[in-house]
């Protein structure tokens, strides 16, 4: 999973990178620089956490996520496109964190003058519009000289993807995002080489001050979701010790920090969860999409396990801690045999039954 943080200058998208990363970028202003930074982190999963101390490994391998502080946009949304470095960035990530200030801070002055984080919302999302709009415009001019030349694909072809780019070009003319629409599956794989932006899910984080309210706040879109985070605290929490850091948390009432509630939902709006696979050597959590089968699951953790799938012996994670062990399980007729087109379920254990 790769998630953008975006949003205007002094906003406080490093402080919120390093509070999701554990970092400690340093947090000058880049004053509207193309500038990118990354981090990959664990998952925190307390399920692989229990499983790695019954089983006691050799390695114990978290599911990743990647953070990338993103700076060059500036909410000012014109008839130019964003530039080709910064569109190939954007267009790599699964999603966005839109980071929103809603502190104030008088020696760093906001660059509208004011804080108003409905204002700022509207315009990284129109940034955003406009360059699809400018993609989506082109590739109909390219769609009308196919049909108008001939001789190449299918004529259906075409027209299907004429239909479909025009639905999406009358959507982003009334300013709604493309992520609001519905797509089926032959959509999906129209769109599945086009990195349109409004397409990705997006968390928009309230960035508060120390002590700040947070603000009751929701976005009418779909795959749109919105967070209160004290950046500056959360980052300061981040880089402590565990056990410090859980001393504060109950000093300010932090029931859980930043980094994983971020991580939590940021996987429930993009629809991913976790399997694991346990033994001696490893235990190992995966991150797949929800609805994939155990014969996909299988070519996440090897090709060749997929190749020779035979069946799948799965367990919930709860259940084989309390059993022990696979063998006792297995002993116990607790595993399940599944097929190819069984469908996991979050924090389900799987030992693949293969021959190559």
């Amino acid at each position: 999973m790769r998630l953008g943080i975006i949003g205007l200058p002094q906003s406080g998208k490093t402080t919120i990178f390093n509070a999701l990363t554990r970092g400690n970028q340093p947090t000058t202003m880049s004053g509207g620089r193309f500038e990118v930074h990354t981090a990959v982190v664990d998952v925190p999963d307390e399920r692989v956490d229990h499983l790695s101390t019954l089983y006691r490994p050799e390695k114990t391998v978290y599911a990743k996520v990647t953070y990338a502080d993103i700076a060059g946009l500036e909410g000012s949304a014109s008839q130019a496109s964003l530039s080709g470095a910064l569109l190939n960035q954007l267009n790599q990530m699964d999603g966005f964190l839109l980071v929103v200030r809603c502190f104030e801070e008088a020696s760093v002055p906001h660059p509208a003058g004011s804080i108003d984080h409905r204002r700022d919302i509207a315009s990284m999302e129109a940034e955003l519009v406009i360059n699809d709009l400018i993609a989506i415009e082109r590739k109909l001019e390219r769609l009308a000289d196919e049909r108008r030349k001939g001789g190449g694909r299918d004529k259906a072809v075409i027209e299907r993807e004429v239909e479909l780019f025009e639905r999406l070009n009358e959507s982003l003319l009334k300013e709604v995002p493309l992520r609001d629409l519905e797509y089926s599956a032959e959509d999906e794989k129209i769109l599945s080489g086009y990195g349109l932006l409004t397409r990705k899910p997006m968390l928009i984080l309230l960035n508060l001050s120390e002590g700040q309210d947070p603000l009751a706040e929701s976005y009418p879109h779909r795959r749109t979701q919105v967070l209160a985070l004290q950046g500056k605290l959360e980052m300061e929490l981040a880089q402590l010790l565990p056990e410090e850091a859980q001393d504060f948390m109950w000093e300010y009432g932090i029931e859980e920090l930043g980094l994983s509630k971020v991580i939590r939902v940021s996987y429930d709006l993009l629809g991913l969860q976790s399997f694991i696979t346990v033994g001696e050597n490893e235990v190992h959590a995966w991150t797949i999409r929800r609805g994939t089968t155990a014969y996909e699951a299988a070519g996440v953790v090897h090709t060749d396990l997929q190749k020779g799938f035979i069946r799948a012996e799965v367990i919930p994670w709860d259940e084989l801690l309390a059993l022990g062990s696979l063998g006792e399980a297995r002993a116990r007729g607790r595993l399940r045999l599944d097929g190819k087109d069984y469908v996991l379920k979050d924090g389900e254990v799987m030992h693949v039954r293969f021959n190559v």
